[in-house]
């Protein structure tokens, strides 16, 4: 039987796990990946790459690839039924908070091709066709069998789908429920009846259909209830066809994918076990309202890979792997109560519901079509729904401390500033002051710093210090004259009892 040995074990060659991979290698830590799959998804399956997650592939030196494959979509298109209500420009309401304020329409599979080709590049590679046969703790570590290999490693990561294995066999409840709706996605092309370059969002009484743009002209990804409309026993994509044609006044000619699913609102009881993580749709499955799904499984990549390597190369305690559950599974606990109670109230069969979305999307619709692009709740939503607006605590007793108050600052994702992203490729800790102080004056705080101009668009603070994760959330502020204290604080220190 054939051993190997690695730092990290990743479960699952998907866009979350891949992404990982890359990340891991690219900061030096040796990592095997392992996936029953012949090879890379082949079907579309999801599609909207997200303005955070952009970000996260510019850091990773993956923007212009990504932007180059990917379909733009400039706006958002309401409706209601076969009406259609107008345009509401994402690019006014993304406008200032990013460097890519709209959204990008990117099958899962283009985005594996990529990860994939990009660890290659990197110098690794997956273990294609290779399903994970057992799974146990030894000696504090991982120890894995895949067929006739045996893989031992310091920690493993499940990002193995929503039917993980990893999941599983630690035991780990998949906590929530499952719509009793079916639903239907089609890949069509040749579609009509849409608006052009936007994201089609039309409720209606009994039905609702969502339209993302495609590569290629013409061509849609389209998503809506299924229903056995003639009766025969089977829900079949005609059946889809038809609906989609009686209901929203929209055709097509061919599919390229056709398929039914239920939806399932779930996250995992722990996203960490020892030296387990879970990771992606293995910690949380839910609607695809929103396009988040995949965007939040990249994100939960993006954070543990920087804290595995902190630990891997002793500049952290094992403690300081617990800030991944602390940080991501608040965001997924946020994001499936949101999304579950959003396509409660889009796919809800009960006759007040259906009443109320006659009576109040035709009515409002408009009015956001008129008032978003100027409105500050424009910009909320877009901040909300591009997840630049995620929230960590720093620490165990930050939230106390501040009475529940949300720094606009701590805890976040740093605020774009129209030049300040450059420097978040160096991926180290590093301070960053946004006028207001002489860079000569500064004390000693072993640490790069980068001085840019005032940003007076965004919440950076003259005379401040800012220090900012090598993932881009900032970890701490203070003025100059207590920076080495606070930073020192929020630092990760290697002591085996770490518990920052």
């Amino acid at each position: 039987m054939a051993e190997l040995s690695c730092d990290v074990l990743v479960v699952g060659a998907g866009p979350t796990g891949l992404m990982l991979a890359n990340w891991l290698v690219k900061l030096g830590v040796r990592v095997v990946v392992v996936d029953g799959k012949p090879g890379p998804t082949r079907e579309s399956r999801a599609l909207v790459v997200q303005a955070r997650s952009l970000e996260v592939y510019d850091q990773l030196g993956l923007g212009e690839t990504v932007l180059s494959a990917a379909q733009r979509a400039v706006a958002l298109a309401p409706g209601f039924g076969d009406r259609v209500f107008g345009r509401i420009p994402l690019g006014a309401l993304g406008e200032g908070l990013t460097p890519h304020p709209y959204l990008e329409i990117l099958e899962q599979s283009r985005n594996e091709q990529i990860l994939y080709a990009h660890l290659r590049e990197l110098g690794g590679d997956v273990r294609w066709g290779e399903r994970l046969t057992a799974l146990a703790e030894r000696d504090g570590g991982v120890e894995a069998s895949t067929g006739d290999t045996t893989i031992r490693a310091r920690f493993c990561v499940g990002a193995d789908g929503a039917n993980s294995i990893v999941r599983r066999e630690r035991g780990i409840e998949f906590e929530g429920i499952t719509n009793p709706h079916r639903f239907y996605v089609i890949d069509a092309t040749a579609v009509g009846g849409l608006v052009e370059a936007a994201v089609n969002v039309r409720p209606g009484g009994d039905e609702f259909l969502l339209g993302f743009p495609m590569a290629g002209r013409g061509n849609w990804r389209l998503i809506g209830l299924a229903r056995d409309s003639d009766g025969d026993g089977e829900v079949t994509e005609q059946d889809a066809r038809d609906r989609i044609k009686t209901g929203f006044a929209v055709t097509y000619g061919d599919s390229r994918w056709f398929a039914t699913y239920r939806v399932h609102h779930r996250v995992a009881a722990a996203f960490r076990d020892g030296p387990f993580f879970l990771a992606g749709d293995a910690g949380h499955v839910h609607s695809p309202v929103g396009g988040q799904g995949m965007n939040t499984g990249l994100q939960d990549a993006h954070n543990l890979a920087f804290k595995l390597a902190d630990v891997v190369h002793g500049r952290a305690g094992d403690g300081w792997l617990d800030r991944y559950e602390a940080e991501r599974r608040p965001v997924a606990q946020v994001l499936v109560r949101t999304t579950d109670r959003l396509f409660g109230a889009i796919t809800s069969q009960r006759f007040a519901a259906r009443a109320l979305r006659r009576a109040v999307v035709p009515l409002l619709a408009p009015v956001g079509v008129r008032t978003l692009p100027q409105a500050s709740a424009g910009s909320r939503l877009f901040g909300y729904v591009g997840q630049l607006r995620i929230h960590y605590w720093m620490d165990p007793d930050a939230e106390r401390r501040s009475g529940g108050h949300r720094d606009p600052v701590v805890g976040r994702r740093l605020p774009w500033a129209g030049g300040n992203f450059e420097v978040l490729r160096t991926l180290e800790w590093q301070v960053h002051a946004y006028g207001g102080v002489d860079a000569a004056t500064l004390p000693d705080l072993n640490l790069p710093v980068h001085v840019f101009p005032e940003a007076p668009q965004t919440p950076l603070r003259p005379g401040w210090l800012y220090l900012v994760r090598p993932d881009g959330f900032v970890a701490a502020a203070a003025t100059p004259d207590t920076a080495k204290s606070i930073f020192a604080a929020a630092l990760p220190h290697p002591r085996p009892a770490d518990d920052v």
